[in-house]
């Protein structure tokens, strides 16, 4: 949006490099409108090489990677390397399931995990595969049953009563899923038909000390040294259709698959990158902005401090402890620098007089149009940020220090409505089957689950919180057993919680559930349930009161866009991310961070010992992976100079989604895998600076030299089509 931002001041800057970042995460479908401009930049493909409904293309290789909950929310992106179902995406995107399978005795978090035969290859219960089938574009069916009188709300359940009948025509008697997604605060959508796989299985990772190398110091930051790889495999029926785990299951047979090369790139090369990003907000107003700086990015990260502060010093005395929440601690720090980078980028950047700007322009465009709905758009969106401000600091405080900082509390509130559920049953089969289904939950949370960390986490996040939050929001239990009984005293209460609690143990929820008498009474009286329902009902409640104010901005949102698009209908807008497949494309380009300093397009091996510390956790450095540095063991993957590429950088668009998506050469063959973005553009989300943005990407030679040199999986290279 800065270059938006640019042209309705009348500013027209002369650009001498020769490579230019392109604003967007563009629709497969439409990718015609940004063919000549691809091609300009390097590109040797057609569309039809990207999206085709009719034959194997580019697409067929993506992965979304996401759970059974929620299929079409894809928390990461793989690809596939092989005609056998094989697929690459980071480390950190398969984090919780290399953590999911380690024990202390079997710990592949410290020690990696390889699969020398498909055997040996584990399964992932819950993680789901999609690959889009085709997407079309349903806003005039949608759109002609809306109109200008309808309030939100009655706008909404058109959409959603829509949307469903779309969705079920175009699956009816099929294997596939769809959903109908919308772009552009709702004035465009589209229909993605996908097919999702549910047997995920992994198949590969190095050392965390590898996957995790630079830790938080160097997340989200270059140069990086990171070998942010890991590999799965999808499984399916005898019949290539999907389903559930099972020993039965056959190696995915796909439509194309990415062959992998070898041959390195160069500063200016074509870069092309297909994924799932999350969530971008270009076309926030300044009044979203203030929110998103001074409510949801500053009291997350004030928030999240203190229980990252809890987890690091109690995950460093115990290697089980450190098992146990290694995954929670990557999922609670990732955002948590992200949004102190963020903070300061669009400080540095001015964001904020660029988005003004560009509301003065269209206030100047909407005063002229017969509609006064467009003239209204601005200050109906002031309003709802102003009204809604308290609110949302008070549900973040909720969300984030104690729903989510502490674990037991939403997890007691969960489980004594399942237990409550259980008891109302009456048919032997329904309380067998339900009473199993308690069991693994409860196998699957206490799995991961220490009292003692969990004592200190109340006690810490407690007593931020209750010290902090606007005190006419807090929850009930702050003043009548925090306050009154413990006189505000957290490490007391907390202390006090975990010794009465049945919550605390695997063991006494089994003998609750054992209880057929008194089950009732105890989780009534139990301080945890308390806690928890205490906090839940004011979350929810809050979370109400704002939905009017959430209305409104919506609608002054979807009035503001629509006249963005009208006032530059010469100009090829994407819309924002939003899970939905995408592609950007851009160039392998060093960048000039600050005055007097430029940094190079690619990092290698020997970055890595430059940085290592036998001090620090996050800069180990194995001694095999010294060993083969020494001796320059790299096999056929080192560049030119014989040095071992490890990492470069593209300007290509991306957001949080992307994590391992493929990094694509101007003929479609994989070169690396996105995994970060630089801190200098965090501000990227919300408005993207072309001069700046980076996209961290693994270099494919570094991951092929882990898999053959550093673990000796000639299976896995066999596999593999390489182009060198």
């Amino acid at each position: 949006m800065r270059r938006l931002g640019l042209f309705f001041c009348g500013i027209f800057i002369l650009n001498i490099a020769t490579v230019h970042a392109d604003e967007g995460m563009w629709l497969l479908s439409l990718l015609g409108k940004n063919y000549e401009q691809m091609k300009k930049q390097g590109f040797k493909l057609t569309p039809e090489d990207i999206y085709n409904v009719n034959q194997g293309c580019l697409k067929d290789a993506v992965v979304g990677l996401g759970h059974d909950g929620n299929p079409f929310r894809h928390f990461c992106t793989g690809e596939l390397v092989s005609n056998e179902g094989l697929f690459t995406t980071n480390h950190h995107c398969g984090f919780s399931m290399i953590q999911s399978h380690s024990t202390v005795e079997n710990d592949y978090l410290r020690d990696g995990f390889w699969a020398m035969s498909k055997e040996e290859e584990l399964p992932n219960e819950g993680i789901t595969a999609t690959i889009l089938v085709r997407m079309e574009d349903v806003t005039s069916r949608i759109l002609s049953a809306l109109n200008d009188n309808m309030s939100e709300k009655e706008r909404n359940k058109i959409i959603d009563s829509l949307s469903k009948i779309i969705t079920q025509e175009a699956t009816r008697e099929t294997i596939y899923n769809a959903q109908v997604a919308d772009m552009f605060a709702k004035n465009q959508f589209f229909m993605l038909v996908y097919i999702i796989y549910k047997d995920v299985r992994l198949v590969g990772a190095p050392p965390s000390s590898m996957g995790k190398f630079g830790g938080d110091t160097d997340n989200w930051e270059w140069p990086r040294h990171t070998a942010d790889f890991s590999m799965f495999r999808i499984y399916t029926d005898k019949n290539g259709n999907p389903a559930p785990y099972s020993k039965e299951n056959i190696p995915l047979k796909p439509k194309h698959f990415f062959p992998v090369s070898a041959k390195g790139m160069q500063d200016g090369d074509f870069a092309m990158i297909m994924g799932f990003p999350g969530t971008t907000q270009r076309f926030l107003t300044s009044y979203g902005l203030d929110e998103t700086m001074n409510i949801t990015n500053q009291l997350r990260y004030d928030i999240r401090t203190v229980k990252i502060n809890v987890l690091r010093k109690e995950m460093a005395t115990d290697q089980k402890i450190r098992i146990q929440y290694a995954s929670k601690y990557a999922s609670c720090s990732n955002y948590w620098k992200y949004s102190l980078q963020q903070n300061k980028a669009l400080k540095n950047l001015n964001t904020m007089a660029v988005k003004q700007e560009i509301e003065r322009n269209y206030q100047q465009w909407a005063n002229q149009q017969s509609n006064p709905k467009y003239k209204e758009a601005l200050n109906n969106i002031k309003e709802g940020y102003e009204k809604r401000a308290k609110n949302r600091a008070s549900i973040l405080y909720l969300s984030e220090g104690i729903l989510s900082g502490p674990e037991m509390l939403y997890f007691a509130f969960e489980q004594a409505n399942n237990i409550s559920d259980f008891f109302q049953l009456e048919d032997r089969d329904s309380i067998t089957d339900m009473r199993a289904q308690l069991y693994k939950e409860w196998d699957e949370f206490y799995k991961d689950f220490d009292p003692e960390v969990e004592r200190k986490l109340l006690a810490n996040m407690l007593d931020y919180t209750y010290k902090n939050m606007n005190k006419d929001a807090c929850p009930d239990f702050f003043i009548s057993v925090l306050e009154k009984k413990f006189k505000g005293d957290a490490a007391k209460y907390a202390d006090f919680l975990m010794s009465k609690s049945v919550f605390t143990s695997k063991e006494k929820l089994q003998e609750v559930l054992n209880n057929t008498k008194n089950w009732n009474k105890l989780l009534d009286k139990d301080p945890a349930f308390v806690a928890g329902l205490s906090a839940f009902k004011q979350y929810r409640e809050l979370y109400l009161a704002s939905r009017a104010y959430n209305e409104i901005i919506a609608s002054g949102e979807r009035y503001f866009v629509s006249g963005l698009l009208q006032m530059n209908k010469d100009k090829n807008f994407a819309p924002d991310a939003n899970s939905t497949i995408r592609l950007t494309y851009g160039n392998v380009h060093e960048y000039e961070p600050k005055d007097g300093v430029t940094y190079h397009y690619y990092t290698t091996l020997a970055g890595v010992m430059q940085k290592e510390d036998p001090n620090s956790s996050e800069f180990y450095v194995p001694a095999k992976l010294k060993e083969l540095y020494q001796k320059k063991d790299y096999g056929n993957y080192a560049d030119a100079n014989g040095d071992l590429p490890v990492c470069f950088i593209t300007n290509n668009d991306i957001t949080g989604g992307n994590s391992g998506s493929p990094v694509l050469d101007a003929q479609g063959n994989l070169i690396g895998l996105a995994f970060d973005g630089n801190s200098e553009a965090m501000s990227g989300d919300i408005d993207f600076e072309e001069n700046m943005q980076r996209c961290i990407n693994l270099d494919v030679r570094y991951m092929l030299f882990i898999i053959d040199k550093f673990a000796g999986a000639q299976n896995l290279i066999k596999e593999m089509k390489i182009v060198e």
